[in-house]
Formats: structure tokens, C-alpha cells, sequence
């Protein structure tokens, strides 16, 4: 699981430590540009998967706007702008935060994470619960169930993964949200991500422009997500726990990321680095590495 070295921290000119992982970069014919470590390894996708997830639910019957499909694709950062728009999808529905099974969390936020109480509509996956549900809804399926792995939704998101992957689900687990989690190849998530990204399929096609429209949907103020595509014209991006990452450019470029030890300080670093291999510059400035209140250094990618 280790893989290669990917980004080192340096402090006063002395690498501190290593972060390793995998990742793969593909060209837009699908060919293979670059990769690093073995992104054939089964891996968990975490929230980085939600794309895919929200286009089995908008294939399902799902109907929303596009501020509000971002959401569905998003893990947020809980301001009040995203937890009313995780109401307005529950609102759809006839229901309320009630409905919610997502776990009870803090915003992610880094200020309301010091200052609010837990609840399910703060938590960073409601938005995607939110359209689970409405889903659940428009086709007469039990609501009270919708996270269950038989349940005829997660099935249709599981069809949907194998679908664009175009491999085996190989485990089913549990994300921390409460979703099911399909484990698969890194290889085969940026296949899927990349097949959204050129499907002409308009509901493959909602996904995208959605959160590429609404990118402060997508994570929030100053997030790597949002950041990235506000700064990159075309630029689609979704992270995940345990430092994942996916990322993709319009012609299909698409790169999937997983850094090993599940540290996410490195991703920036390392996510700029492959774009740059794209020969896209994602103006992300260093991660600065303090002592004393003062630069000592910086986390850099290796390659």
C-alpha cells in the first residue's frame, strides 16, 4: 500500500518527513501519461466517488438545479450557505433535516468547527444524503433505508461505478458519512472520472458543469476543491478523506491521487505538481512549513 515517495516536507533545507502514495495520470485518449506507485492496487475512492455517485442518482430520476447538484457532489464545508441547500433538496422532498442518516458532525469549516454544535445537516456529506433521499423519494423506495447496501439506490450507484470503471466492485464498506463504499482500483477511478468528463450523455454532463459552475458548492471558501477550480478555467475537482483526490480538464485529462499514511497536507502540493505535468499551472503557493512563528521551509512534491 506504501507506494512512492510523492512530496517531502523540508524544514531549514532538511527533508522532515515522506509522504507516500499512488497516482496516475491519464491523456485524453486514455493512455496512461504518468503514475507512481501502483494505482492497479484496490483502493477506497471515499468522497472523491461522488460525481459518479450523484449521475446514478440524476439517472435515477433526480432533478435539481445546479447550485444544488454541486452540493450532491460535495463534501462542504457546512456554512449556512451549503447546510440551507442541503434543506432546500430535503424540502423536495416534503421532508426535513430529520430524514438525514449521515452521522452527526461539526462543519468543516475551520472557525464553525470551533464554535458550533454537531448535527447531521452540518455534517460535510448532507448534501449527497440530501439527494439519496429525494431520490429514494421520486421512486417510491424506502427512505428510512436508503443507506443500506441492497437498498435499490445503492444498487444503481453500484451499477453505475462498475459501469464507468469499468471493473468489479471488490468490497463493499462503509464511509464514514454512513454511505455504502465500493472499493476499486485508483486506475479504474480515474477511468470512470474520465469517461464523465468526455460522456456526451447530458446527465454525465450536468455533473460536471454543476460543480465546475458552482465550485463553492463543491468544498467551500479557500478549500482545495473550490480553490483549484475557481483558479483553473474547466477545471473539475473532488476530494476525499484519507487524502484522496481526483481531478479533471475538459479535452479528459483526468489524474487520480492517493497519498498513503491518509495525510491530506500533502495533496496540494502533489495535485499542482501533476496538473503541471498537464502543463496546467494551478497557482497553488507552497504549503509553508512554520517554526517560530517563521518560513522554515515548505512541503514540495518530488517529482
Amino acid at each position: 500500500m506504501l507506494g512512492e515517495v510523492l512530496a517531502e516536507v523540508v524544514r531549514s533545507g532538511i527533508v522532515e518527513s515522506v509522504h507516500a502514495g499512488h497516482f496516475v495520470a491519464l491523456n485524453s485518449d486514455g493512455s496512461i501519461l504518468a503514475q507512481k506507485g501502483d494505482p492497479t492496487l484496490p483502493m477506497y475512492p471515499r468522497s472523491s466517488l461522488k460525481s459518479i455517485q450523484a449521475s446514478a442518482m440524476l439517472r435515477a430520476g433526480l432533478d435539481l438545479q445546479p447550485r444544488l447538484l454541486a452540493l450532491v457532489c460535495a463534501s462542504h464545508a457546512g456554512t449556512a450557505m451549503h447546510q440551507e441547500a442541503a434543506l432546500e433538496i430535503l424540502a423536495s422532498a416534503g421532508l426535513n433535516e430529520s430524514a438525514l442518516k449521515c452521522v452527526i458532525d461539526r462543519p468543516l469549516d475551520e472557525k464553525l468547527r470551533r464554535t458550533s454544535a454537531p448535527t447531521r445537516l452540518a455534517m460535510n456529506c448532507s448534501g449527497k444524503h440530501a439527494g439519496m433521499i429525494l431520490t429514494s423519494q421520486i421512486n417510491g423506495w424506502p427512505i428510512d433505508s436508503y443507506l443500506e447496501p441492497s437498498h435499490p439506490l445503492q444498487l444503481a450507484i453500484a451499477a453505475e461505478v462498475e459501469s464507468m470503471s469499468d471493473e468489479k466492485i471488490v468490497l463493499t464498506s462503509t464511509d464514514g458519512c454512513g454511505a455504502p463504499l465500493f472499493m476499486f482500483s485508483l486506475l479504474g477511478l480515474a477511468r470512470a472520472i474520465q469517461a464523465l468528463t468526455v460522456s456526451k450523455e447530458p446527465l454525465h454532463q450536468r455533473v460536471t458543469a454543476a460543480c465546475r459552475e458552482n465550485p463553492e458548492m463543491v468544498s467551500g471558501d479557500g478549500r482545495l476543491a473550490t480553490r483549484m477550480m475557481q483558479r483553473v478555467p474547466g477545471l473539475f475537482m473532488k476530494d476525499g478523506a484519507e487524502a484522496n483526490n481526483i481531478a479533471s480538464l475538459p479535452d479528459g485529462r483526468t489524474f487520480a491521487l492517493k497519498i498513503s499514511d491518509g495525510n491530506a497536507r500533502a495533496t496540494p502540493a502533489v495535485s499542482a505538481a501533476i496538473l503541471k505535468l498537464f502543463g496546467v499551472d494551478a497557482h497553488e503557493g507552497p504549503e509553508i512549513v512554520y517554526g517560530g512563528g517563521k518560513n522554515l521551509g515548505s512541503i514540495r512534491a518530488t517529482f
